[in-house]
């Protein structure tokens, strides 16, 4: 379906938003092997989700004049790992979507080798078409399941900097890509001092799982929350608030066009303990 304009909404998107999702263009919509993505345009912006239209959650959004400006309060959260590795060389994002994360770290790390890894070939040319995504000579796509991946780059003895996970499909994270036995993964191709930022849910019922899941692996973590929640780990520790503030200081000139603010940001910053002490990490 290209080009179509939604005429009415659904009675139950009614109850559950302030705002109906009505007088939508939708620009896109296909069914990949691993789901249906659409495309669509609303309030001057353009959007992909998985599933429909109506349903909840967005994977990536931008706006088409303004394409740096990062729209979602979880990715200008996960700019956040800057603070605790402001001179990332080696960055792997897990996860594509329309491309933000990947072309706002280009965009402010320039010298930074990126590898961003989609398991759907489909997502990967809907960010091209749609949403202006371009690797280069610093940026490359591979087209391969995360975990199997991150493996791959252990055996190689590759290692990174800067880990990121941002990957969901229509429902929620993977489960290949939530347990100890991935973190123990991800660690192991991390440099000392190497940052893990993973974004996932706020309101998910698998929160308390998910944090004794970093906890047993990373100890101590830094978690800041929105609707979404944003979860920066390290393998040698955390910086203090007054190194982060002097660090997010130095990088404002290179994150404020992209929304980033860290007078907003810097408050979520918490080592709290906000999970029952004997919640069970998650394990394969």
């Amino acid at each position: 379906m290209r080009y179509a304009r939604l005429k009415a909404c659904a009675a139950a998107w009614l109850v559950l938003a302030a705002t109906p999702l009505c007088a939508q263009t939708i620009l896109h919509s296909e069914k990949s092997a691993f789901e249906d993505i659409v495309v669509y345009e609303a309030g001057g912006e353009r959007c992909m989700k998985f599933g429909s239209v109506f349903a909840p959650g967005r994977q990536s959004c931008q706006l088409p004049e303004r394409p740096h400006e990062l729209l979602f309060d979880y990715t200008r959260m996960m700019m956040g790992a800057l603070y605790l590795r402001p001179d990332p060389q080696r960055i792997l994002i897990i996860g594509l979507g329309g491309g933000s994360l990947p072309t706002a770290l280009a965009s402010a790390v320039p010298q930074a080798r990126i590898d961003v890894v989609e398991i759907d070939p489909a997502v990967v040319r809907v960010a091209h078409q749609f949403f202006g995504f371009r690797e280069g000579p610093n940026m490359r796509v591979h087209v391969a399941d995360g975990r199997e991946f991150v493996q791959a780059a252990g055996r190689s003895g590759d290692r990174y900097d800067l880990v990121m996970l941002d990957a969901f499909d229509e429902t929620y994270i993977p489960r290949h890509l939530s347990t100890v036995e991935f973190m123990r993964e991800v660690r192991a191709i991390l440099v000392p001092g190497g940052v893990l930022a993973s974004n996932t849910f706020a309101s998910s019922a698998s929160y308390a799982s998910e944090s004794a899941t970093y906890a047993e692996v990373f100890g101590e973590f830094y978690n800041l929350r929105s609707a979404n929640r944003v979860i920066l780990a390290s393998t040698g520790g955390l910086p203090d608030r007054e190194t982060l503030a002097e660090r997010a200081r130095a990088l404002r000139p290179r994150l404020a066009p992209m929304k980033v603010d860290d007078a907003r940001l810097l408050p979520m910053f918490s080592t709290r303990r906000d999970w029952p002490g004997d919640a069970k990490p998650l394990r394969d």
